[in-house]
């Protein structure tokens, strides 16, 4: 599995994605990261990524973010998981 530290991301690497309830999103987040919660990622990634993309993908704790770079990863995306610094 692919990671980098939140403190490497740059915006011209792609799209960050942080998986987290909408509610604790708007509490805290990355700047530059768009919310897309677990589930909705989830039950939606045909039509809401694209696998010519390169995708970030975060979360608080890192479990939801870590679970869905390995099942979007088995599916061929290119996503890569972005630890908290």
């Amino acid at each position: 599995m692919k990671s980098i530290k939140e403190s490497d991301y740059n915006p011209s690497m792609g799209i960050l994605i942080d998986v987290k309830d909408p509610i604790t999103y708007k509490e805290k987040h990355n700047p530059y990261s768009i919310n897309i919660y677990y589930d909705k990622l989830l039950m939606n990634y045909k039509t809401l990524l694209n696998k010519k993309d390169t995708y970030y993908i975060m979360c608080d704790k890192g479990k939801k973010s870590k679970q869905a770079v390995k099942i979007l990863s088995f599916y061929g995306y290119n996503v890569i998981y972005v630890i908290n610094s």
